[in-house]
């Protein structure tokens, strides 16, 4: 069987597996509105606020990430 300890940190580095995930959510989000962007730059004013909605839910995700892998950690 496997140790309590040693489980602790297999799952931590799995949560930890989001944080990379996230940074990629967070590339997309910003490649896509450059793409439309330079498609049609009359829209990327109103755009803009979408631009950051997106940015902080995907970082969002990556921070509670961390913060799981943290606590799986220290606690």
């Amino acid at each position: 069987t496997m140790d309590a300890d040693a489980a602790k940190l297999l799952g931590a580095g799995l949560a930890a597996i989001g944080c990379s995930i996230a940074s990629i959510g967070v590339g997309n989000v910003f490649a896509k509105f450059l793409e439309g962007a330079l498609r049609n730059p009359g829209a990327a004013d109103a755009q803009q606020g979408r631009l950051f909605i997106g940015f902080a839910g995907a970082e969002l995700l990556g921070l509670l990430s961390f913060v799981v892998a943290v606590l799986l950690i220290f606690a």
